[in-house]
């Protein structure tokens, strides 16, 4: 994606760059020795590599890409200071006791969030606390990097349309009826050794520990879901409004003949 540059009222020349604010605050979150993080100046991705996993001369080979600019996270020092910080803002008086002696000793970070899992009004506001100071450090280091963020282009995923009423879509390969069957069979039972409401709680167990960008990813992949059941629900309904298939139709009709002759006789 091609940059435009601007000049700054010092001369420098400012560059706009979309950026990708979840990858970047993950990346100035994450202050792990082992992690390096690498801002993409063209397309504004994150780019992350990690000691021990990735290519030991790929750093090497990003130092030497002038497409590359380099993170510098948060420090765990000033993160342990937000922590202090959000303490006294908290109004549940027995909570803010628990939080104040989980930040003591090693294990700080690990001890705190564990606190606020069973507490999710206050961990949401945590989290918005937590943005709001990633944010303000995002913002000052692209300003002393010259670099100007803009928008990104948003990405939509494509949901299958449902089936109009007065024009309904018909698979081209209809499953066999024992099939269908089957798969009717599979909707209307849980899975064995589990039921919907352990299913359920299993779901919102996983969605607890995604962040905002895979919670995206599982909802647009959720809404896929729902929207291809809805279609193959619209399906099934307008096979069995059409009656019998051809197949199904000689031996029907037979047997209807022969009662007509029965009755005649």
């Amino acid at each position: 994606m091609p940059t435009t540059e601007n000049a700054s009222a010092g001369g420098t020349a400012v560059r706009d760059i979309p950026i990708d604010w979840e990858a970047l605050e993950d990346a100035f979150e994450n202050n792990a020795p082992e992690v390096h993080s690498y801002l993409h100046l063209g397309t504004g991705d994150v780019l992350r590599v990690v000691d021990g996993v990735a290519d030991p001369q790929m750093h090497a080979r990003i130092a030497a890409d002038a497409n590359y600019l380099r993170i510098d996270p948060v420090s765990s020092r000033e993160q342990y200071r937000w922590m202090e910080r959000y303490i006294p803002m908290v109004e549940d008086m027995e909570l803010q006791a628990k939080l104040s002696q989980a930040i003591d000793g090693k294990g700080a970070f690990r001890r705190f969030k564990d606190v606020l899992m069973s507490y999710g009004p206050e961990r949401e506001r945590w989290f918005a606390f937590r943005s709001e100071r990633l944010r303000i450090f995002m913002e000052a280091w692209l300003s002393a990097h010259a670099l100007n963020p803009v928008p990104r282009p948003l990405w939509v995923p494509e949901v299958p349309a449902r089936p109009e009423a007065a024009a309904p879509v018909v698979p081209a390969v209809e499953p066999p009826p024992r099939e269908r069957e089957r798969e009717r069979e599979e909707v209307r039972e849980p899975r064995r050794g589990k039921s919907v409401e352990s299913l359920r709680k299993n779901l919102r167990d996983i969605a607890e520990a995604l962040g905002p960008r895979d919670l995206d990813t599982l909802t647009a992949f959720a809404e896929f879901l729902k929207a291809r059941r809805a279609a193959r629900s619209f399906a099934h309904h307008y096979h069995e409004a059409q009656g019998p298939a051809d197949e199904e139709s000689g031996p029907a009709s037979q047997e209807i003949a022969s009662e007509s002759r029965s009755d005649t006789a």
